[in-house]
């Protein structure tokens, strides 16, 4: 290192309320957001970005006081920085640090130094779809996190199986598929001040982002919000609950929409239509169905048309993410996919036209489960694997539980297939022919009264789903579940939640 490069340890601080997250990866690129989203720090005027390659320093960003950025508008206590990096080399692992510049302070004894804050580890993505021989690709799910009773459980296990488990089961890029905030959580969202509407959301994503950093530094993260990340069944104010009443007001909802855009633009840094492709091996597409919903869709129609095209001209099997299922049966309390029928029949009906298998990853439901089903009538798949919850909801709020079940039965539903021409066939939910309890649901946990969780909940977990390339053609598929709350061997690994893990294969 040269001269004056090591950071400061003789007076060593709490870094926990400094963030780093690292965001999209590509080949040869990686974008890194580091800040704070806690009022009560202040602004470096010099710090630094830096990454390393094994012990070598490969790139450096200094970040300057006037490099820094509110997240959220009308809001001064919080801010960030994003730094690109291009040029990096596919399929490497990389290191990340981010450090402030400490000034000499001779009264009372301090030296100027650098001061580590946060680091991270990423792997840019392969050129192509390595073979199982070479680790595969992985891709970890989970979704809805509710920081109250977490503890650090959650982001403590996925760090324990990113740097411990087997090869095949670190995560290459970590999706986080909705409600990583329960922005709509208490009474004192009932505020009509836009001001005191604004820091509640601003504290919100402090507490949740502090309580997810172990996974938000390790590897590339996607975002999908759903509807916590504004409020329940957004963008629709029809709900009962006492708590969103206040939202009838125009000035309260516009205030806090304006507020949770910024956090799903400025810190989760959602895309709404995204893609990347491994070689001609896999293709994944993530599709935020959330934040443009209305009663036309859960899409525009310029963004539908982007879903589509990626649908529609796949030439290997692909991967989408949503932030909802698709096999689900029609919303009753709120909305899902279904209850937008136009638009949902049209995504099935592209996903099913190129023949290739298509994977599924989504989260919302509370519960977690892998279910497989013919799609179309060119020999395609739907294989969908469900992830939720990272962390149960708590006390009052955690009668809003759920537990896998085998339905719908069939898909696509009756009036779909036959607009489509396409056969309505039975779901797959692995139940060994009988009973609705799938080999591949995960668990859950009684509830007590009077308890934090008063209900029946699906054990707090997230997914690692691989993929590798085999010699004979098509893809290897291998998806696991992890216990958040259990854990196992030497390790302390998080015990599984599916004995054996899903196999099968996806052309």
């Amino acid at each position: 290192m040269r001269g004056g490069d090591r950071p400061v340890t003789e007076h060593p601080t709490s870094t926990a309320r400094w963030s780093l997250v690292i965001h999209r990866v590509g080949a040869a690129s990686a974008e890194i957001w580091v800040g704070t989203l806690f009022s009560t720090l202040r602004m470096p005027a010099r710090a630094r970005i830096r990454l390393f390659e094994g012990d070598r320093e490969v790139r450096r960003r200094i970040v300057r006081r006037d490099d820094w950025r509110r997240p959220f508008r009308g809001f001064d206590r919080c801010f960030h920085c994003l730094a690109s990096f291009r040029g990096l080399a596919p399929g490497r692992d990389y290191r990340v640090a981010f450090e402030r510049r400490i000034e000499p302070q001779p009264a009372i004894g301090v030296r100027g130094r650098w001061q580590r804050l946060r680091g991270g580890r990423f792997r840019t993505l392969p050129p192509r779809l390595p073979p199982a021989a070479d680790g595969g690709f992985t891709i970890g799910l989970g979704s809805c996190f509710y920081e109250h009773r977490d503890g650090g459980r959650a982001a403590a296990a996925y760090k324990a199986l990113y740097e411990r488990g087997a090869p095949a089961d670190r995560p290459d890029v970590t999706v986080l598929a909705g409600d990583q905030v329960y922005l709509d959580i208490g009474f004192d969202s009932l505020s009509p001040i836009p001001e005191e509407i604004r820091e509640r959301i601003a504290d919100d994503y402090a507490l949740h982002w502090r309580a997810l950093g172990s996974i938000l530094t390790r590897g590339g993260t996607w975002m999908l919000p759903d509807d916590h990340e504004y409020w329940n069944d957004y963008p629709f104010v029809d709900s009962l609950l006492p708590t969103l009443l206040a939202l009838r007001l125009p000035a309260v909802r516009e205030s806090w929409t304006r507020a949770a855009r910024d956090g799903v633009a400025n810190v989760q840094r959602s895309p709404l239509v995204e893609s990347f492709s491994l070689g001609g091996d896999l293709t994944v597409c993530f599709a935020d169905l959330r934040s443009s919903r209305s009663d036309a869709g859960f899409l525009p129609e310029a963004d539908l048309g982007r879903l589509l095209r990626w649908a529609r001209r796949r030439a290997c099997p692909g991967v989408l993410v949503v932030s909802q299922p698709l096999l689900v049966e029609p919303g009753a309390a709120e909305r899902n996919l279904r209850s937008f029928p136009g638009q949902y029949q049209r995504l099935i009906e592209a996903l099913g036209a190129s023949g290739h298998d298509v994977v599924v990853l989504a989260g919302d439901v509370h519960f977690g489960r892998i279910a497989a089903v013919p799609l179309g009538t060119r020999g395609a798949r739907l294989i969908e694997i469900v992830s939720s919850p990272l962390s149960n909801l708590t006390l009052l709020n955690g009668i809003a539980t759920n537990v896998a079940s085998a339905a719908p039965a069939a898909f696509p539903p009756a009036e779909i297939a036959a607009d489509l021409g396409w056969p309505s066939r039975p779901v797959d939910y692995f139940t060994g022919g009988g009973g609705c309890r799938g080999r591949f649901f995960v668990g859950s946990a009684p509830g007590r009264m009077l308890s934090a969780y008063p209900r029946r909940r699906t054990r707090e977990h997230f997914m690692t789903v691989g993929f590798a390339r085999r010699p004979a053609g098509g893809v290897a598929l291998t998806a696991q579940a992890w216990l958040v709350r259990r854990r196992t061997g030497r390790a302390h690994l998080p015990a599984p939640g599916f004995d054996p893990p899903y196999r099968t294969v996806v052309r």
